[in-house]
C-alpha cells in the first residue's frame, strides 16, 4: 500500500473507474448478445431496436474513453454487416 496521501488517492480513483468501465464493459457484451440472439432467431423488429442501442452505447463509451474509438467503429460495422445480411436474406 502507498504510503503518499496522493498516492492513496489515486488508487481509490483508479478502483472507481476500474468497477464504472466493468460495468460498462459487461452492458454492451449483453445487449451484443441480446442483439445476436435476435438476428438468429430472426426477429427484424428486435434487432433493429438492439442494434440502435448497441451502437448508441458503443459511441457512449468510446466518448468515455472505456473503449477506443478504433474498436467501436469496428465492433459498429460488424453489427451492421450481420444486420443487413439477415435484412437482405
Amino acid at each position: 500500500m502507498a504510503n503518499i496521501k496522493s498516492q492513496i488517492k489515486r488508487i481509490k480513483v483508479a478502483e472507481r473507474q476500474r468497477l464504472r468501465n466493468k460495468s460498462t464493459k459487461s452492458a454492451l457484451k449483453t445487449y451484443t448478445t441480446k442483439f445476436n440472439n435476435a438476428v438468429e432467431a430472426g426477429d427484424r423488429e428486435a434487432a433493429e431496436a438492439l442494434l440502435k442501442t448497441v451502437i448508441k452505447k458503443l459511441d457512449k463509451a468510446a466518448e468515455k474513453g472505456i473503449i477506443h474509438k478504433n474498436n467501436a467503429a469496428n465492433k459498429k460495422s460488424r453489427l451492421m454487416k450481420k444486420f443487413n445480411r439477415m435484412v437482405t436474406a
